[in-house]
């Protein structure tokens, strides 16, 4: 059985900030770390979907999280091909992901931007979120092998928005697709009513890692103003539902991330607070010893990455960075 790893999307929301959720003594930027890392094992990086990230801050980010932790990274948006504000661009550089100098250099900086997690060990994954209008086809396959061309080594997981990927008929294809680059297939949790969802079914296609991400289950996905897309509070009932899913995947993979994306208030926390207690799993804070994430690739002139540990059982920002 491979470790089961439940956390949120983002420790810096405004509003999970703004729910009293942290303590009053532990509201600046190395408390709110700190303090959310004593009680889950990851959490997702969203604020590098919005700007590239850097160095500075996942040096800090390594430094203040314990022995284990690991971050997932969200892939810039131009790097997904997601609309890209010029502001966020670094060099003055134009947001034209169609230019290959600019590619290059976007991912040249995002690469050295989290490459402080993977020398301490603690990148647990870089998300490809891809838009909706990303379909199946030549163009995509060509994107997805020049992103696994670039990515060699780093652990990688794609979520798919438009539902053809998975589709009957067309959903062994799309694991063999991800399987030939060890890419993991993301799973997600979602209202299940609009054209546009996803059925909520984990493909495992890489034996190093799985995710699943819990979006809520809104109407207004897709619409409407954040708040509304992600309004949502999971009863136990439907968290419930994913506990023998999610025990059956983590028999394939070293590792399985569950992720809370409905970011209103402190649902997130809540949700996996609960979905952590449904899967018997104990907080960072309550194991006997040093979690160790599975083998980081050694980066060139770096220090080694982590050695593979022996198995043992554990059961029992959107918009803004933190500085």
């Amino acid at each position: 059985m491979g470790d089961i790893l439940v956390g949120t999307c983002s420790w810096t929301d405004r509003e999970l900030v703004g729910s009293g959720w942290y303590p009053v003594d532990r509201r600046d930027a190395e408390g709110r770390l700190r303090h959310y890392a004593e009680r889950f094992p990851v959490v997702e990086v969203d604020a590098s979907y919005y700007a590239l990230p850097g160095e500075r801050n996942s040096r800090l980010w390594a430094e203040r999280t314990p022995d284990g932790f690991v971050f997932d990274v969200k892939a810039f948006s131009l790097l997904t091909g997601h609309p890209t504000r010029s502001a966020v661009m670094p060099d003055g550089l134009p947001a034209d992901s169609r230019d290959p100098a600019v590619l290059d250099a976007v991912w040249a900086r995002f690469a050295a931007g989290i490459a402080p997690l993977r020398r301490a060990g603690r990148l647990g994954g870089v998300l490809f979120q891809f838009p909706p209008w990303f379909r199946p086809g030549a163009r995509a396959e060509a994107f997805l092998a020049d992103t696994a061309r670039r990515t060699e080594g780093w652990p990688v997981s794609v979520e798919f928005r438009h539902p053809d990927w998975w589709r009957e008929g067309r959903a062994e294809a799309t694991r063999a697709l991800l399987a030939r680059y060890a890419m993991a297939a993301v799973a997600v949790d979602m209202v299940q009513s609009l054209p546009s969802s996803l059925p909520p079914v984990v493909h495992v296609t890489s034996p190093r890692l799985s995710v699943v991400r819990f979006h809520g289950r809104s109407t207004a996905w897709g619409t409407g103003s954040k708040e509304d897309r992600f309004r949502h509070a999971y009863d136990e009932g439907e968290l419930a539902e994913w506990v023998p899913r999610l025990e059956r995947a983590a028999g394939q993979v070293e590792q399985l991330h569950v992720l809370f994306n409905n970011c209103c208030g402190d649902a997130a926390v809540r949700a996996a607070e609960t979905m952590a207690r449904l899967l018997g799993l104990s907080s960072p804070a309550d194991r006997p010893g040093p979690f160790v994430p599975f083998r980081q690739d050694p980066l060139p002139g770096g220090p080694p990455g982590v050695p593979p540990r022996p198995r043992r059982p554990q059961r029992q920002e959107h918009e803004h960075s933190d500085r």
